[in-house]
């Protein structure tokens, strides 16, 4: 599937900012079913790639001179093959797999995960079907609801809330998952839908013994395939997120994201 992607993100100071410096995830992954046929980001000043310890392309920018706006515009096309079953074909992981057993402040599991997850999986996690049935536990439990967390609210949290949306579906995933004594990671990018509030997504991803990793769109209770284009793969929202950085100055910030995904010939 031929995807087409305009990503803009802007960002409003109230006063001046007199340094600035955002690391960029914007750059799809060269993973193997994913072609990137062309790619721009435009940003306001020079960008530095390089490639980082969980193998996403980043790119930093740094503005040095006094700023009241920051205007990121990434637009590319990217070819993407189907997953059947979700799974994704070997790679060449830059960290050992079970790095990624490790719980951040986002994805603890606590009691209450724990005993979510044991319900919802008595039998434990062992097949791609079961990774499934996790999602639909998680959906029927959280409710996506834009608006009632934000890139702080952990995975405890976000089951006490039944309130969310596909970050905190993710975490809350990883959260079981990990208990659970499996593998998982956080995966940021964006999917094809009519859904407009979904074309910039995030999902994750599980290994499973025997199998590898496989991908699951946990908000929609699928696995991921040839609709999702996937930009950064991490631990959690943290390290996975398309924009990051910090500031000196600025007052007040606000932002807003426009993102488009299309199917080449349907623009």
């Amino acid at each position: 599937m031929k995807h087409l992607i305009r990503h803009l993100t802007q960002y409003r100071y109230t006063a001046p900012v007199g340094y600035s410096i955002q690391t960029l995830r914007l750059t799809p992954r060269p993973d193997e079913h994913q072609r990137t046929r062309r790619w721009r980001i435009d940003a306001p000043g020079p960008l530095q790639q390089q490639v980082d310890a969980y193998g996403n392309i980043t790119h930093v920018l740094a503005l040095t001179r006094p700023h009241d706006s920051i205007e990121l515009c990434v637009t590319g096309q990217v070819d993407i093959d189907a997953l059947p079953d979700g799974r994704l074909r070997p790679e060449e992981n830059r960290l050992p797999v079970h790095a990624y057993c490790v719980p951040t402040p986002l994805t603890l599991a606590d009691g209450a995960i724990r005993e979510f997850v044991h319900a919802a999986l008595p039998g434990g996690l062992r097949t791609p079907g079961d990774a499934l049935a996790l999602a639909g536990a998680i959906c029927d439990q959280v409710a996506y609801e834009p608006g009632t967390t934000d890139v702080t609210t952990a995975a405890g949290q976000v089951l006490a809330l039944g309130h969310g949306v596909c970050q905190d579906h993710a975490h809350l995933f990883l959260a079981c998952v990990r208990g659970l004594g499996i593998p998982a990671r956080y995966v940021s990018g964006y999917l094809y839908t009519e859904a407009e509030h979904a074309a910039s997504h995030a999902w994750a991803d599980v290994w499973l013994a025997d199998i590898g990793w496989t991908s699951i769109d946990i908000t929609n209770r699928q696995f991921a395939s040839e609709c999702h284009c996937r930009l950064a793969v991490a631990r959690d929202y943290d390290s996975a997120s398309p924009v990051r950085g910090v500031r000196h100055g600025g007052g007040e910030e606000s932002m807003t994201v426009s993102v488009q995904v299309q199917a080449a010939g349907q623009q």
